[in-house]
């Protein structure tokens, strides 16, 4: 036997098989990066007690040992249950969910009287329901971890799921506004002291249901009837997926009144048929499409009223909120200002005025924490949420079947979609929106929902990065596909 490119990084294990590829699992890279996040949490959490409270108590690192506590629980069931998993994700949403918690414990300081603070429990107010909520949110996204060893497995269930999906969109329309509706957007489920966004469920539901459609009709999908200006458009009659999605969408945007939701659902429709097809028509038809609606249903707010009137209103409110900034106005304007007066370097944890801002534990909590560290720190953030979305599209060109490839895509973009639509509605790009920004906002439906995304990420990046073995040189294909284009760590190849 010779050895072919053997680092010595990498020695061989005793009594190893022959044909055996070995790869690093990186899960020491991934406890190392998780410590720096937490470091950052609690020196955060010191810079807030300092600014608002004017010293650090003794029980400022609290919050960030309780997390530590919880992610590093998270750390040992990937360890055990997707040892091949990407190192970066879960650090990566652990410091996002560390500083969402310290922001909103930040707000119970604020809140609270000055003669309360220095005695103000740490699991107390909006900030201890958050850490109890990532807890629930991590132990499901363990037992996600536990119950799907092989994101195949879930395709037997696409169409339930796509169901599931739909009921789930169509729940709050179809409620009473009193038990539904809230700052104008039915997106939720209230009973008595309990409320849930059932959309933020409904989006891992339909994806796995338009990964596995797509799959089985790609090759469809993918017939181009006439070129025009270099690229090849779909033919007529294989539009039906798209237009009935669309119509969904339009629903969703007239009678949920809000565009950030009926733009999410359609955006990952049209991105998984692109992955799927690879043709830029599909995206451009999308495109048209989403717009063309959109604007008919403002035309429509503006002459008929009704079920579009809520939209309307906020298309206006968008186009000049300066109009009517003591009223109507009043949220994207203390945005906008909040945002301004952060300026570059912000006023520092702890420094701001975030109680002027409406919802900022929720809709505005990207303007709230912009006002205090600046764009530089805002930019930070955005830059951890791209590392997320890159790190999912990474698992997607890893893992080598059809589905894990849509589902994973579709997941990293619908992630981004999501960041997109919030902060594009506090910045002013777009019109508000009710959605939540991922792992910082208050709120139990998105932080579940958030960590499961990521669990099954988690696993698809597994299975694209487990690395191939065999005897007598004959390799096993791995959970995912076949052993081709291995990525990960340096590998070793034993020869016979």
């Amino acid at each position: 036997m010779t050895a072919a490119a053997t680092p010595a990084s990498s020695p061989v294990n005793a009594g190893e098989r022959p044909g055996t590829r070995l790869a690093r699992s990186r899960r020491n890279a991934e406890l190392s990066l998780l410590v720096l996040a937490m470091v950052l949490v609690a020196a955060y959490g010191a810079m807030v007690e300092a600014n608002v409270l004017d010293t650090i108590t003794p029980t400022f690192w609290v919050p960030a040992a309780a997390l530590s506590a919880v992610f590093l629980g998270m750390h040992l069931v990937i360890r055990f249950l997707a040892p091949f998993a990407d190192p970066a994700l879960l650090p990566a949403v652990a410091l996002l969910n560390g500083l969402g918690v310290g922001f909103l414990h930040r707000l119970d300081l604020a809140q609270a009287t000055p003669a309360e603070r220095a005695e103000l429990a740490t699991f107390a107010g909006i900030g201890g329901r958050q850490l109890a909520w990532t807890l629930v949110s991590v132990i499901l996204a363990a037992g996600l971890l536990a119950l799907m060893r092989d994101h195949r497995s879930v395709s037997r269930y696409s169409y339930t799921l796509g169901l599931a999906g739909i009921v789930l969109v169509m729940l709050p329309a179809v409620l009473p506004a009193s038990i539904s509706e809230i700052n104008g957007a039915k997106l939720w489920v209230r009973v008595g002291g309990f409320s849930i966004q059932p959309g933020e469920f409904a989006k891992l539901a339909l994806l796995v249901f338009f990964a596995y459609y797509l799959v089985r009709k790609r090759e469809v999908l993918s017939l181009a009837s006439h070129r025009f200006l270099g690229i090849d458009f779909p033919r007529g009659r294989d539009l039906g997926p798209v237009l009935v999605v669309w119509a969904i969408s339009l629903l969703v945007l007239v009678f949920e009144k809000d565009l950030g939701t009926s733009l999410l659902y359609f955006g990952m429709f049209v991105v998984t048929l692109y992955i799927a097809t690879e043709r830029v028509s599909w995206l451009l038809i999308g495109l048209v499409l989403f717009f063309g609606g959109a604007y008919l249903a403002y035309v429509l707010g503006e002459a008929v009223g009704g079920p579009f009137a809520n939209f309307y209103l906020r298309a206006e409110i968008w186009l000049d909120p300066f109009g009517d900034p003591y009223d109507k106005g009043y949220q994207l304007v203390q945005g906008l200002l909040a945002l301004g007066t952060g300026g570059l370097f912000g006023a520092g944890p702890g420094g701001g005025q975030p109680l002027l801002l409406p919802e900022v534990q929720n809709d505005f909590i990207f303007a709230g924490i912009g006002e205090e560290i600046g764009l530089f720190g805002l930019s930070a953030l955005l830059v951890i949420y791209l590392l997320i979305v890159e790190r999912g599209l990474r698992a997607a060109l890893a893992v080598r079947d059809s589905f894990g490839k849509l589902l994973a895509g579709g997941l990293a973009f619908t992630l981004a979609l999501q960041v997109f639509v919030i902060v594009g509605g506090i910045s002013g790009l777009i019109p508000l929106t009710g959605q939540t920004t991922p792992f910082l906002s208050a709120g139990g439906s998105s932080l579940m929902a958030n960590w499961l995304l990521i669990a099954v990420l988690l696993r698809v990046s597994d299975a694209g990065r487990r690395p191939v073995t065999g005897v007598g040189g004959k390799l096993s294909r791995p959970a995912g596909g076949p052993p081709e284009q291995l990525h990960g760590a340096p590998t070793e190849v034993i020869r016979p």
